[in-house]
């Protein structure tokens, strides 16, 4: 299976507290298997494994769990030391009221504090003190994290219902479609994700055993996988598969299987900020550059496995989905390979 990808900005902005404490990034991207010089195309991704691999580089080198952007050093072992703590609690109202607990144990803390507005549970972001945050990834990374945290613990997606932001919609805002899958509110009065309140009473359903598997790769791979959990994004790409040199199924047969119709199945793909087209797209370019990654398959054998019957269509293609052709991103990443 192809991994999903994650935008070069993402990367780059992982590595801003690194800069400026005038750390060797090209150095860091290397030891996470990614070319520094493939990095500057202008719509460069990586894989999720590199990306996980990178941020796990970060926090080793950096000895900071807030990657030199928090208001203070996060030690390492915090997010474990606050996780063996969480799995002791019977439901996630008590996940989120220990976990808040916990963070203000600490000089200038941290945290996600739950508040309940009627039918609906606001989970709001609170720094207290000066952050290092240029482009934001630092605010995005907890609540990515303590998103798909809380639904690991739960067994369960939590289906978000709002996603708010105390900022302007930033540069590369359209990223955060692909991300939160619900509607965006920027400039807001708080940073917060809003979520039905029935998920507080859900069970922790994750055991000691079960989390020591987990720790081993989180919360990297919580940051590197986009959680589409109970989406209709995350369905449809399930249904379309891997195999586009194929005939894809069309949106009316995909509306069928989830047991909708197509003008349902259309609203609530507007309400996830996408489209059919742009999943079957995304899907495309991500499989693309897995294969370039691979070097076992030539790339005009890649444009038929993508869908495309003329290569200099997927020429095009790839180029306007990165800014750079297949054969500049492969032999990019076969640079860094040797």
């Amino acid at each position: 299976m192809a991994n999903l990808t994650v935008s070069g900005h993402f990367v780059r902005a992982a590595l801003c507290g690194a800069e400026r404490q005038q750390l060797e990034t090209p150095a860091l991207l290397r030891r996470a298997g990614i070319s520094p010089e493939l990095l500057r195309a202008p719509g460069a991704r990586v894989n999720s494994a590199q990306f996980s691999r990178l941020m796990q580089v970060i926090w080793q080198e950096m000895q900071d769990e807030f990657m030199g952007m928090g208001p203070r050093r996060c030690k390492p072992g915090t997010f474990a030391t606050m996780c063996s703590l969480l799995i002791g609690c019977s439901t996630l109202e008590s996940v989120l009221l220990r976990a808040y607990q916990f963070s203000n144990l600490f000089e200038n803390p941290v945290c996600m504090r739950h508040e309940r507005r009627g039918e609906q549970i606001a989970l709001v972001l609170e720094v207290d003190g000066p952050t290092h945050d240029p482009l934001l990834f630092f605010r995005e990374s907890i609540l990515v994290i303590w998103h798909r945290l809380c639904s690991w613990l739960i067994g369960q997606a939590i289906t978000l219902e709002q996603a708010c932001f105390d900022y302007p919609y930033p540069l590369h805002g359209d990223e955060y479609r692909h991300i939160f899958h619900c509607p965006l509110t920027f400039e807001a009065d708080r940073t917060e994700l809003i979520f039905s309140a029935r998920f507080l009473s859900a069970p922790v359903i994750r055991d000691r055993p079960e989390m020591k598997r987990f720790l081993k790769t989180s919360p990297a791979d919580l940051l590197a996988r986009p959680d589409e959990g109970n989406s209709y994004t995350g369905k449809i790409r399930g249904l379309i598969g891997r195999d586009f040199s194929r005939p894809v199924p069309d949106f009316e047969w995909i509306a069928s299987k989830l047991h909708v119709s197509p003008q349902t199945l259309r609203r609530r793909l507007k309400q996830e900020n996408t489209s059919f087209q742009e999943i079957k797209d995304l899907l495309r370019r991500d499989l693309a550059i897995y294969h370039l990654g691979k070097e076992d398959r030539a790339i005009n054998d890649i444009a038929l496995l993508v869908g495309f019957t003329e290569p200099s269509t997927f020429h095009r293609a790839f180029k306007k989905w990165t800014g750079m052709t297949p054969g500049a991103w492969r032999e990019g990443e076969t640079q860094e390979g040797d």
